[in-house]
């Protein structure tokens, strides 16, 4: 299962794979990896220092360095999307906000 933990305004951990299919083959993977990376490169493409990303192994880690429209609204809008994501496959993606 993918994990998506959302900490406060400033962090996002995407965590696990979501076991739907093998790898190579599994769509809800590709779904989340084409929307985390799609949303990176948008912040990246106004400022490089709007956000700082480490991308290990079954594990990605955002961080918001500096909160504006831009980067507020991309953030959001991937959270709804992967939200989106955890409506049609509740088994593969469990999306959880901490304070």
């Amino acid at each position: 299962m993918i994990k998506v933990n959302v900490i406060g305004n400033d962090k996002i951990e995407i965590i696990g794979h979501a076991m739907y299919d093998d790898y190579g083959k599994d769509i809800v993977c590709a779904g989340v990896s084409s929307i985390v990376i799609t949303t990176i490169n948008a912040i990246l493409t106004f400022n490089k220092k709007y956000i700082t990303y480490k991308n290990n192994k079954d594990n990605f880690t955002i961080i918001v360095n500096e909160h504006n429209e831009i980067v507020d609204n991309l953030i959001k809008n991937m959270i709804n999307m992967l939200q989106q994501i955890e409506n049609d496959y509740p088994k593969n993606i469990n999306i959880r906000k901490e304070n």
